[in-house]
Parts: structure tokens; C-alpha cells; sequence
């Protein structure tokens, strides 16, 4: 797969058609999955190109930024979630206030149509588009009619009581709950951030941390509290306990990331780690004495250990 910006002539033509999919796509969760699946199917079988056109930033960013979501997933994240696709291409639209305005027939003939070539167009049944969202499925279809593609329609992929949907996960994941988060996703939650330097603190408990700095502040963070994580390395994947959150035993200390790799000796400092959440073990606590705090993490540290050895 190929990830790329749009330019004004779109993506390199070779003479084949497009089967093509549009939507925001954040966290690229098991419904995602099953629409990506789809127009891959398809365009194999007419010997024509996959594509995705997904936007950065999202669209609520620059329409109504004051209820824009946290990100599940980076624009960068996406990008290495989509490299496992199979799709030719995954188009990152910079989405605009003047693109925002484009009613649903200019954002089709202009974008899939005339740029990408599109023959059929799948979408998920929730789909809108255009000015304030005002193209639906409906729209898609007579427009295809009219400029000579088809449209269709994927179920939503139902989990328990409902669909999956991105909102749903969002709830999941800042109310802790990692492993109905990871169920919908059909992967852990994650995040990713660069080992800083810290107080040092961790190493004369006993227990030394990865102070980690996420870089992008649309990133959607957990619940506060300890968590059992696998920390992924370039070196490999280690078993691991989070500290995510204020830190109530220590006056005047700031919130922190703080990740203990368990049974892992090693200078950490400057690299890139991908934290992996396994489940939510408890909530920030304040201790009276710092035996008690190492005492609590002795435990959890176990317990996160405990955990990952159940864990697939």
C-alpha cells in the first residue's frame, strides 16, 4: 500500500478503475476492517485498484472544533494499521474549511471522480458527507447513477448490544475499560510516545520507568490509573506496568506516563516505544509513606504479570 497527500492530479494513473471507500476511519476498528476487506475483494476481481480516502485532520477539528474527538488513532497510527490492509492506496485528504463547504455532487465529481476514477464506491451505513454531512447514502446513489459508478452499502459489524463504532470505543477506552475497547478494535489500544528523561524516582524505588511523551496532543488518553501493558520495542515486545496520571504521593509532582518493562535491564532514553493496554488494574491512589507506595507497586507489578501470562 501506498500513502499519499493529495496533489491536483490525485494519484498516478496506470488505466485501471478504482473501487474506493470514504470516511474518517478513526481507530480502524472491526467494522473498518470489514469495508476495507470489501473494496480489496472487489477490485481483485475486476483488476482494479483499492483506495481509501480518509482525512487529516478530522473533519469536527476545523467544522466545530469544540466537540472534536480525541483521536484513537494518530494520522501516523493509521498509516501503519493501513500498511496490513492490502489496499494500492490510502489518500490522506487535507480537510479544509473550503473543502468542508463543497456540497456532496462537487465533492464527488471533483474527488472520486474526476481525480481517482471511481467505478464502485463502498461505504459504511452510517456514511455522510459533504457540506454539514448532507450527502448520505442516498445522495451517493443517485450520483452514482448520474456519473456512471456504483454504490454500496456494508452492514455494520454488531458487538454485544449494538454496532461498533468509533464513539463506542472512545467511552471504552477513557472509562478503562481495555478489553471491550481491544474486542471492537480487534487489537489492544495503543499509544506511542518517546522515553524522556524523568525525575528518576522509578529507579530509587526500585522499579525503573520509561518516562513517555506522546507527540500528538489529539491523542486519546485511558483512564488515569495502573494498567498491565506489553511495551513494543524495536528490540522486541516486553511484558510491562503503566502509571498513567497524577502522582498524589509525591507534593508538587506532575501528571506522568510512566512505563516499567518487568524483567527488562536496558538504557531506554531517546527511543520510541508503542505501549500496548492489556487491562486497567486500579485507579491513582495517594500513599502516606513511600514503603507503601513500593509496596503497592510490588504488587502490581505481579499482577500486571499475573495478567499478560493469561492474556494472548
Amino acid at each position: 500500500m501506498e500513502g499519499v497527500r493529495f496533489g491536483e492530479r490525485g494519484i498516478p494513473s496506470d488505466g485501471r478503475g478504482a473501487v474506493v471507500t470514504v470516511g474518517t476511519f478513526d481507530g480502524i476498528h472491526r467494522g473498518h476492517w470489514e469495508v476495507l476487506k470489501e473494496i480489496e475483494r472487489r477490485a481483485r476481481v475486476g483488476a482494479r485498484r483499492a483506495i481509501l480516502v480518509t482525512f487529516d485532520p478530522h473533519p469536527l477539528r476545523i467544522v466545530k472544533p469544540d466537540i472534536a474527538p480525541p483521536l484513537l488513532t494518530t494520522p501516523d497510527e493509521k498509516k501503519e494499521i493501513l500498511a496490513e490492509s492490502g489496499l494500492d492506496y490510502a489518500v490522506f485528504l487535507r480537510f479544509t474549511p473550503a473543502l468542508s463547504r463543497y456540497p456532496p455532487e462537487r465533492f464527488v465529481r471533483e474527488i472520486l471522480v474526476e481525480r481517482l476514477g471511481v467505478e464502485e464506491l463502498v461505504v459504511g451505513y452510517d456514511h455522510g458527507f459533504g457540506k454539514g454531512r448532507s450527502g448520505d447514502a442516498e445522495t451517493l446513489r443517485s450520483l452514482g447513477r448520474e456519473m456512471g459508478f456504483q454504490v454500496d452499502v456494508v452492514a455494520p459489524v454488531a458487538l454485544g448490544d449494538g454496532p461498533i463504532s468509533s464513539t463506542r470505543i472512545r467511552k471504552a477506552v477513557a472509562a478503562g475499560a481495555m478489553e471491550s475497547a481491544r474486542d471492537a478494535l480487534g487489537r489492544p489500544y495503543s499509544l506511542k510516545g518517546f522515553v524522556v528523561r524523568g525525575d528518576g524516582r522509578g529507579m530509587g524505588l526500585g522499579f525503573p520507568t520509561a518516562n513517555l511523551r506522546v507527540g500528538s496532543q489529539e491523542k486519546l488518553l485511558p483512564l488515569p490509573g495502573i494498567y498491565a501493558v506489553r511495551g513494543v520495542l524495536r528490540r522486541g515486545t516486553f511484558p510491562g506496568a503503566l502509571h498513567l496520571g497524577p502522582r498524589p504521593t509525591f507534593e508538587g509532582s506532575s501528571p506522568s506516563i510512566e512505563l516499567h518493562l518487568i524483567d527488562f535491564d536496558g538504557d531506554l532514553y531517546g527511543e520510541e516505544i508503542r505501549v500496548d493496554f492489556v487491562r486497567h488494574l486500579r485507579g491513582v491512589q495517594p500513599f502516606e509513606s513511600v514503603e507503601a507506595l513500593v509496596a503497592q507497586m510490588a504488587q502490581d507489578v505481579e499482577e500486571a504479570r499475573k495478567v499478560l501470562l493469561e492474556e494472548p
